[in-house]
C-alpha cells in the first residue's frame, strides 16, 4: 500500500467517540470498535488528530482513514495535484444554454475541457458555445447515453485526473481545490463534491429539493462505502483518477451507472471520498411531473445494481433482533413493545459481553442498542412508505387497522424527516405540510420505479431485505446504516488493535 505524504494531517470524524480515556475509538464507515495500542494512543493524544511525521503516525493515519473514522484536514501543497492535471469532461445533449453557464464557471489553468455532444439535434449550437470557451468538442452522431458520453471524454483525456460535470450543474468558486487535495492520498480513486441547489430556489418542490435532494449527501465528509451513510455519489460531478477507473462507466446502464462505478472501485480496494467543502450547484427539476418521473427513474436502477452487485443495495439490512423491533413497530401493540424491550435488553447484554475490554461495556452496549432500535424503526418506516409501499397499500385497502397504521407511519416518518433536514440549506425553510407532501410523493415515485425495475428485470433482489448474523467474528463493524433511512443495528464487536 502506498504511503501518505509526510506532513499530512487527519482528524477524527465528529461522530467518532473516544472511549476509556483514549484507549478505544468507536465509529467509522461502517462503525466499529478500535482498540488503540499505547503507541497509537501517544500519537493521537488528546487532539483527535494525527500529523504524519514517522512510521507509527503513518500507520495510524492510514488505518483511521481506511476505516472512515478520520478525514484529511491538511495535505502538503507539494503532494496536491494542480488544476493542469485535470481534464473536464462535459456530456451534453441539446442543452446549449446550460453548457454555456457551466463553461463560464470553470476555473483557469485546467488541462483541457472536452464537450461530448451526445447526438444533439442542433450540434452547431453546442459547437458554438464550446468554441466561445475554448473547449474541444467530441460528437456522437446518435445518442448513446451519458455513460457512453463520459467514457468518450475519458478515453480522449491525456491528464492523470478527469472531472465529470453534467451540463445542468454550475461549480461554485473554489470547488476544485478540496477535490484535488483528496488525491494527495495515492490510494484515492474518486472524490465527489456536495451537490446543492442552484439559485433561484422557488416553489414548494424547489425548497424541498434544496434540503432533501437525492443528489445532496449532506454537510459532513465521509469515506464512500456501500451500505453506510454515504454509499454512493452522483455522477453529476466527480473527480476520478484515470488509472483507477479503467474504461469508466458501464455503458449498458442508463441509470445508476454512478453507483455501479462506486461499487466496482470499492470492490477493487480503492478509497473513495465525499468532500462537501467542494460545492457544485445543480439545476433541480421543480415541476411536479418531471420531478416525479426522475424519482421513479432513480428507482429503476436498483434492479440492475442488485443483479450486478448482489447484496450491495438492499432495501433493508437487519439482524434477527432488529427485525423483531421492526415487527413491533408494525404490530403496534403493548405486548409487541414489551417483547421488543426484552429483546433489546438481551441483545444489549450479549453485546456487552463482546465489549468486555472496555471499562463500561454495558453503557456502550446500551447506546448501540438504542441506536439500533431507532435504525430498525426507521428502516421499517421506509419499507412501508418507500420500498414496499405497494404491499402497504394492499394491506390498507383490506384492513382499517392496517390503513390507520400505514397513515400514522407515513406522517410520523415524514415529520421526523422534516425536523432532521429542514435546516440543511440556510437559504430556505420548507414548511411542514408541503415538505410532508413532497416526501410522500418522493417515496411513492422511488418505490414505483423500484418495483417496475424489478419486474422488467425479472428479479426480486432489490426488494428483499438482507439478514445479518449477530454471532461470529466478522469484519462488519458494530453497526450497519441504510442508505436512505440511516438505519443501524448492533453487530458483532470487531476489536481492532491500532
Amino acid at each position: 500500500m502506498r504511503e501518505l505524504p509526510d506532513g499530512m494531517r487527519v482528524r477524527l470524524d465528529r461522530s467518532v467517540r473516544v472511549l476509556d480515556g483514549g484507549r478505544a475509538l468507536l465509529g467509522g464507515a461502517p462503525p466499529r470498535l478500535m482498540h488503540l495500542s499505547p503507541t497509537a494512543q501517544a500519537v493521537l493524544g488528546h487532539h483527535r488528530a494525527v500529523t504524519i511525521t514517522d512510521g507509527p503516525s503513518q500507520e495510524l493515519a492510514r488505518r483511521l482513514l481506511d476505516a472512515g473514522a478520520a478525514h484529511p484536514e491538511y495535505e502538503p501543497p507539494s503532494a496536491v495535484p494542480g488544476a493542469s492535471a485535470v481534464t473536464v469532461v462535459v456530456p451534453v445533449k441539446d442543452r446549449a444554454g446550460g453548457l454555456a453557464r457551466l463553461l463560464a464557471a470553470l476555473p483557469a489553468g485546467l488541462g483541457e475541457v472536452l464537450v461530448v455532444d451526445d447526438g444533439s439535434a442542433d450540434p452547431g449550437a453546442v459547437a458554438a458555445v464550446a468554441a466561445e470557451h475554448a473547449a474541444r468538442v467530441l460528437r456522437h452522431e446518435r445518442s448513446r447515453g451519458p455513460a457512453a458520453a463520459r467514457n468518450t471524454g475519458l478515453a480522449a483525456a491525456t491528464t492523470p485526473l478527469v472531472a465529470f460535470l453534467d451540463s445542468d450543474v454550475v461549480p461554485e468558486p473554489g470547488w476544485l481545490g478540496p477535490l484535488l487535495e483528496a488525491f494527495a492520498d495515492p490510494e484515492v480513486a474518486l472524490a465527489a463534491p456536495r451537490i446543492v441547489a442552484l439559485e433561484p430556489i422557488t416553489g414548494r418542490l424547489g425548497r424541498y429539493e434544496a434540503v432533501r435532494s437525492s443528489l445532496d449527501l449532506g454537510p459532513d465528509p465521509a469515506l464512500i462505502v456501500p451500505r453506510t451513510r454515504v454509499a454512493y455519489v452522483p455522477s453529476a460531478a466527480l473527480l476520478v483518477r484515470v488509472t483507477a477507473v479503467g474504461a469508466g462507466f458501464a455503458e449498458s446502464m442508463h441509470v445508476a451507472e454512478d453507483v455501479d462505478l462506486v461499487l466496482r472501485l470499492h470492490a477493487e480496494g480503492w478509497r473513495l471520498r465525499y468532500v462537501p467543502s467542494a460545492r457544485v450547484a445543480h439545476d433541480h427539476r421543480t415541476t411536479v411531473a418531471a420531478w416525479w418521473r426522475r424519482k421513479a427513474f432513480y428507482g429503476t436502477g436498483a434492479a440492475p445494481l442488485a443483479l450486478r452487485h448482489p447484496g450491495s443495495v438492499p432495501p433493508m439490512v437487519l439482524s434477527p433482533w432488529a427485525a423483531g423491533v421492526g415487527a413491533a413497530v408494525l404490530v403496534a401493540r403493548p405486548w409487541a413493545a414489551a417483547a421488543a424491550v426484552v429483546a433489546s435488553v438481551v441483545a444489549g447484554e450479549r453485546l456487552a459481553r463482546r465489549l468486555d475490554r472496555l471499562e463500561h461495556p454495558r453503557a456502550v452496549a446500551a447506546r448501540l442498542v438504542a441506536l439500533g432500535a431507532v435504525g430498525a424503526a426507521a428502516q421499517t418506516a421506509d419499507a412501508v412508505t418507500r420500498h414496499h409501499w405497494p404491499l402497504a397499500a394492499v394491506a390498507a385497502l383490506c384492513s382499517r387497522r392496517a390503513r390507520r397504521r400505514v397513515v400514522a407511519i407515513a406522517l410520523a416518518s415524514a415529520t421526523i424527516d422534516w425536523a432532521r433536514h429542514r435546516r440543511r440549506d440556510p437559504r430556505v425553510r420548507p414548511d411542514l405540510p408541503s415538505y410532508v407532501g413532497a416526501r410522500l410523493l418522493d417515496d411513492l415515485g422511488y418505490g414505483t420505479g423500484l418495483w417496475w425495475g424489478a419486474m422488467r428485470n425479472r428479479t426480486l433482489a432489490p426488494l428483499l431485505p438482507v439478514m445479518v448474523s449477530t454471532g461470529g467474528n466478522r469484519p462488519s463493524g458494530l453497526l450497519r446504516k441504510g442508505v436512505r433511512a440511516g438505519s443501524a443495528q448492533p453487530e458483532p464487536a470487531v476489536s481492532r488493535r491500532l
